[in-house]
């Protein structure tokens, strides 16, 4: 109940402090102090921001809103450096499930080396985010993308053109203020509502990252491939015996000008241990608990183009992803996600819109076996427009 009425006291004066920057922000006066010093340099940004949702699946929607907020404080000196995600989600009422992202500090071993301690996105991918869309790839939900645990990372750059990770995460980021254990940001392994389902939990993960800049003789052509890999413990609380997850991936980012494609393809293998569930567990994820098949193979595709000035002072990105969960067990359903969205700039002001086709999709259209053996809603579509204010 305290760190409830803490994380929700938290929530409500974020909210108001970043509803209160605007002048601020305009005047460049969210950043203090020289990263080149001992005493360093800290900085807050954010966004708020509101939607509008248009379901072929649902008529509860149909209206502006007040979607979320995110606050970002982050520190660098000559030694030392930190970072602090904070988000604050509207469900029903203001700041109904509002969690941390992000509590990690860090210290710079030498020029190319250094150590991050903390709650932080796992380098497994690409990078923290796989696509370029707001609403994110369903590998997001699948808890493979975009994910923040706590634990240790070290990172080393070999040369000028490689750089290498290796990780290790105690356990996940636990849960906050919301509906129980499912009140997170990052999908995690959670305890399941139905007694008869085994709970599973995932410690102590090893991640390994390289990335690798290949040389082109064309300046304006850039090209990055790599490859990560993710072991851990699934410690099956209903029967105590531990399997394990192996998970990797190959990825690679083409780079010309402004235009970007990005290709991730990988695979899952979880072996939970259980005997009456061994093909699926149950994640949980912003306040949404859903089962998710512990064997698949998975595809994304991603391209964007930013268009400076494309009229007056106005940056317009016009992006696209599409992505592919194929379960190893033959009567599980293939999950796909589409998006085709564009986002125009100026200034502090956003717009992005969105629109999202899913099919065996949880958050779109689907149901709580959507990621296991499927459902029955066939395809599925969101128009998404959201209107943001960056500081």
């Amino acid at each position: 109940m305290l760190q409830r009425f803490l994380m929700k006291s938290f929530s409500l004066c974020t909210l108001a402090s970043v509803i209160s920057v605007p002048t601020f922000a305009q005047a460049d006066s969210l950043s203090w102090g020289n990263a080149d010093t001992d005493l360093g340099k800290l900085t807050m940004s954010g966004w708020v921001r509101a939607n509008y949702q248009d379901k072929d699946y649902s008529d509860s929607d149909h209206k502006l809103k007040f979607n979320a907020a995110k606050l970002s404080v982050k520190y660098d000196a000559k030694s030392f450096f930190g970072q602090a995600e904070y988000r604050c989600y509207q469900n029903d009422t203001l700041c109904d499930f509002s969690t941390l992202v992000n509590a990690n500090v860090g210290y710079k071993l030498n020029e190319h080396s250094r150590i991050t301690v903390g709650l932080q996105d796992m380098p497994f991918g690409i990078g923290r985010f796989w696509s370029s869309s707001w609403y994110g790839s369903s590998l997001d939900n699948a808890g493979l993308e975009d994910v923040h645990n706590l634990g240790i990372n070290w990172q080393q750059q070999l040369g000028t053109n490689t750089v290498v990770n290796l990780a290790y995460f105690v356990g996940d980021g636990g849960h906050f203020v919301g509906d129980g254990d499912a009140a997170r940001y990052a999908a995690n392994y959670v305890k399941p509502d139905d007694a008869t389902v085994d709970e599973i939990k995932e410690r102590n993960m090893w991640v390994a990252r390289i990335n690798q800049q290949i040389p082109l003789d064309n300046e304006l052509v850039k090209l990055n491939v790599g490859g990560s890999y993710w072991y851990s413990d699934l410690k099956n609380s209903s029967n105590d015996q531990t399997g394990h997850r192996n998970a990797w991936n190959i990825f690679g980012r083409l780079n010309y000008q402004d235009a970007n494609l990005t290709l991730t393809a990988g695979q899952n293998r979880a072996n939970t241990q259980s005997l009456s569930q061994p093909d699926y567990a149950t994640v949980g994820s912003f306040e949404s608990k859903y089962y998710v098949a512990n064997d698949a193979n998975y595809y994304v595709a991603n391209v964007d183009y930013k268009i400076n000035h494309f009229y007056q002072d106005y940056d317009l990105t016009p992006y696209a992803s599409y992505t592919i969960f194929d379960k190893d067990k033959s009567d599980f359903a293939t999950s796909t996600r589409s998006i085709l969205g564009a986002q125009l700039d100026m200034k502090q002001f956003s717009l992005a819109a969105e629109y999202i086709t899913g099919k065996n999709d949880v958050f779109i259209g689907g149901d709580s076996a959507s990621l296991a053996e499927g459902d029955s809603s066939g395809h599925s579509r969101l128009l998404n427009l959201l209107f943001i204010y960056n500081f």
